[in-house]
């Protein structure tokens, strides 16, 4: 068998979010989120590095087409670009939409999408950077 080998593309998008849980007053949740608060939300140009491993097929010469990894992940992304995610997703309802809670909401939906590949590839890593200074990864089996 050949040898492992992992692949990284990256993704951008934009969106905005609000930290706040409705179980807290107004007083603790400003005192734990600070200008997170604001109700009308603030918002990031979020960069989103997806990494898949796998074995090289023989014939190909890849892990994975890019064609059908952007194609996946487009789609998710996009539900995510130019989004208030606390109020136009499903997934910060009742969770607050922090760089962490964001990752892992991306990296299970990301990996759903891929199955389909799962034969020869799988996803390893998400990377979502929020700011230049702050980035949060998930990795397949708590790595």
């Amino acid at each position: 068998m050949s040898q492992q080998i992992s692949l990284t593309k990256k993704f951008e998008f934009s969106a905005s979010h609000r930290y706040w849980r409705e179980d807290w007053s107004k007083e603790k949740n400003e005192r734990i989120f600070g200008n997170c608060t604001n109700p009308y939300g603030h918002g990031h140009n979020y960069e989103l590095h997806v990494t898949v491993i796998g074995h090289i097929d023989p014939h190909t010469g890849m892990i994975i087409n890019l064609s059908d990894l952007k194609a996946r992940v487009k789609e998710i992304v996009d539900a995510f670009d130019h989004k208030f995610l606390n109020l136009d997703t499903p997934y910060f309802k009742k969770k607050v939409p922090t760089t962490e809670n964001v990752a892992i909401v991306l990296f299970e939906l990301i990996d759903e999408r891929l199955k389909p590949f799962s034969d020869r590839m799988q996803l390893q890593r998400v990377r979502l950077y929020e700011r230049n200074d702050l980035y949060a990864d998930v990795w397949r089996n708590g790595q």
